[in-house]
């Protein structure tokens, strides 16, 4: 009996190993995006989701617009698409402006001039990974992936064979065009969320959905 349990503690640290290295690639300080030289490795605590960030110091409360640009698709030697698709990747940027501008317009007034008290907003998406098609979701209840995903539910960490997204946001004060802001950061779902495992975007969605919600939290 000691020697079964022992075994299936092998293979289960066998497999959790295995899907580990099924992960998306971690996000850069991208050399082709304007405040590549000021970012700086964060040491704040989403440090894990966000690794590179510039913050100065902004009374974001004296802002009430916000200019947002057309979501850009990375293409510098550093980005991280792999072999996704040219359709995927507009799919994906034109579904972040989409969400971006919902959730930030609850907060601003949407605006096309740089007046006084206005922000502008770029976005760029730098990199995104697919779902592994059949094997995101089936994972999610063989006893392997189960218990994987499980221990990565509690430490917030990635899903195995699942999508996630990884973009750039550069935040400017619209009249001065001063950088008042700036981040690289990768996204992606809880790794139990089975509904974000179908389509090969959906995760990748997902985690587009909840940088929108966490960007529009940090400026209220």
């Amino acid at each position: 009996m000691s020697m079964s349990i022992a075994m299936k503690g092998l293979l289960a640290g066998a497999a959790g190993t295995a899907l580990a290295a099924c992960a998306s690639p971690e996000p850069v300080a991208y050399s082709g995006i304007a405040s590549s030289t000021q970012l700086v490795p964060n040491k704040k605590r989403d440090s894990a989701k966000v690794p590179y960030r510039y913050a100065a110091a902004v009374e974001w409360r004296s802002y009430s617009r916000i200019i947002i640009e057309p979501v850009a698709i990375y293409g510098g030697p550093d980005q991280q698409f792999g072999d996704m698709s040219d359709a995927d990747k507009v799919e994906l940027a034109n579904y972040m402006r989409s969400r971006f501008t919902e959730r930030l317009g609850a907060r601003f007034v949407r605006a096309t001039d740089p007046v006084p008290h206005t922000l502008r907003l770029k976005l760029t998406l730098t990199g995104a990974a697919t779902n592994t098609p059949v094997l995101a979701t089936l994972s999610r209840f063989d006893i392997a992936g189960g218990l994987y995903n499980g221990v990565q539910a509690v430490r917030g960490g990635e899903g195995s064979f699942s999508g996630a997204v990884m973009y750039a946001v550069e935040i400017y004060d619209a009249p001065t065009d001063r950088l008042l802001n700036a981040f690289v950061t990768k996204q992606f779902p809880g790794a139990l969320n089975i509904g974000a495992s179908l389509g090969s975007l959906a995760a990748a969605k997902t985690g587009i959905d909840k940088g929108a919600d966490a960007l529009a939290e940090e400026l209220n």
